[in-house]
């Protein structure tokens, strides 16, 4: 049955959390509502099903090349394959519309070991119409085949939450009921979700699960989500830093669960809680730049009501006995270290006495826990400076090495994926941790203060079907 314009204002409101009902549960309230793949197997070969991959990549010259994403999505596509269904995959690359996906069906291909066809004209951005080619496509196809859509981004209904407020809905609301009712009439009627870093509140993610009978996670996610970020909520250990202040957001939430004890930091959210707990202990401390109105526009600016909720967070954390790590010296934007900032600095990287004193407080944390009758967990989120500069790499790359002794000492390491994943990538191995995410902020988002788009939608339509 098709999902009415009301029903479709219902949805967005409980998806953006505007609604008394919007769902509110912790990570694995989520995931218990919501099928896993073999929830699937009735369906009956020839049934076509709609997947939401993970396709956000940049294949290099040869399998295992820039396609872990690619590779992720393998074996619930070969499962599919298996039971003969013809699965029409979607998904994203990049921010810019005109990126296109043909280099990763060509990649799809090789992995998957059969042809994968290419729609690149699918849809009617004007009416939300979906085109002809996709039913003709399906209904051409042979029970096993695999078709690929073009860029999502492509249409602009596919970002159109990203900015969102509850306000606009009713506006929005008409054409994204008839998007999610075309897909339902014209592609397929069941949803398999595996896109695990695919975060944002993109309409292929969060709005077409509305219109679908049956919805599940893929093999790849829900190992994920069952597996490693269920770990990472027993963290006692918590590296997080970066270049905005709202991850202070979800540093509060990761507290509030009562695990960690020890809290490193780096990037704005460092300064911001220097400075926080220099008032707290009646000092000063300058975090140059950084608080200047003047810069606020900048990713960077730390606003004073920032600097209060980090006042509080540290209060409550050191009643709790947690120990806040926060460097002692910066590199600045000249190149210079100092144990200061000035008015008109800005900090670009740790210094290296800072770089001796985590290493000091690694050790104590080491210490700590080796008696544990289970291994202790640390989470490793962001880089301590602007490391893809030579100037101001050298705090992040001195920093990997901790995480490979943390691990060498029996600690579970995780790392949040994105820059931190990264920067494990560019320093150090993928053995020194336990486990690197391949998708920061859809990480950081199940651990943080808000739920992930996609786990909220497809839980929604679990309750609904």
């Amino acid at each position: 049955m098709a999902i009415t314009v009301q029903t479709m204002e219902t949805w967005l409101n409980r998806l953006l959390g505007a609604a008394p009902d919007a769902p509110r549960l912790p990570l694995k309230g989520f995931l218990e509502g919501i099928g896993q793949l073999e929830s699937l197997a009735d369906v009956p070969s020839g049934t076509p099903v709609l997947v939401r991959g993970d396709t956000d990549c940049k294949p290099g010259e040869k399998v295992g090349k820039g396609d872990i994403r690619l590779r992720s999505m393998a074996e619930t596509l070969n499962y599919g394959r298996s039971k003969g269904w013809i699965q029409v995959i979607f998904g994203h690359i990049g921010r810019d519309p005109k990126g296109s996906l043909d280099k990763v069906r060509a990649r799809l291909a090789e992995i998957l070991g059969c042809e994968v066809g290419f729609i690149v004209d699918w849809l009617d951005p004007q009416s939300a119409t979906i085109l002809d080619a996709v039913p003709q496509a399906i209904r051409s196809a042979a029970p096993g085949s695999v078709i690929l859509l073009e860029n999502t981004r492509k249409y602009d209904l596919e970002t159109v939450l990203w900015k969102a407020k509850p306000a606009d809905i009713p506006t929005l609301a008409p054409k994204l009921a008839k998007l999610a009712n075309e897909f339902a009439e014209k592609v397929a009627r069941v949803y398999v979700h595996e896109a695990f870093s695919a975060g944002s509140l993109d309409s292929s993610s969060t709005v077409v699960p509305a219109a679908m009978d049956r919805v599940a996670l893929g093999k790849y996610e829900a190992g994920e989500f069952w597996g490693p970020l269920m770990d990472c909520l027993d963290a006692q250990l918590v590296v997080s830093s970066g270049l905005k202040i709202d991850k202070l957001d979800d540093l509060t939430a990761m507290i509030d669960r009562g695990k960690i004890r020890w809290v490193f930091t780096g990037g704005s959210l460092a300064m911001g809680l220097k400075k926080a707990a220099a008032e707290l202990d009646g000092q000063t401390f300058c975090a140059g730049v950084a608080e200047d109105p003047a810069h606020s526009d900048k990713p960077y600016y730390i606003p004073p009501a920032r600097v209060e909720q980090a006042k509080k967070l540290i209060a409550e954390g050191r009643q709790k006995g947690i120990r806040f790590v926060m460097p002692v010296d910066f590199v600045l934007q000249d190149g210079r270290v100092s144990t200061t900032i000035g008015p008109a600095d800005q900090q670009l990287d740790v210094g290296p006495a800072t770089g001796d004193y985590f290493e000091q407080k690694i050790g104590e944390f080491l210490e700590e826990v080796k008696s544990q009758p289970t291994p202790a967990v640390a989470f490793h989120n962001g880089v301590l400076g602007l490391f893809e500069d030579p100037k101001f790499e050298a705090g992040t790359r001195r920093f990997m090495a901790q995480l490979k002794r943390m691990k060498d000492a029996g600690v579970k390491v995780y790392v949040g994926g994105g820059e931190g994943g990264k920067a494990l990538e560019k320093y150090g191995q993928e053995d020194w941790v336990t486990h690197n995410f391949t998708a920061g902020g859809t990480v950081l988002n199940a651990l943080g203060s808000e739920p992930v788009p996609y786990l909220v939608a497809l839980w929604m339509a679990s309750k609904k079907t």
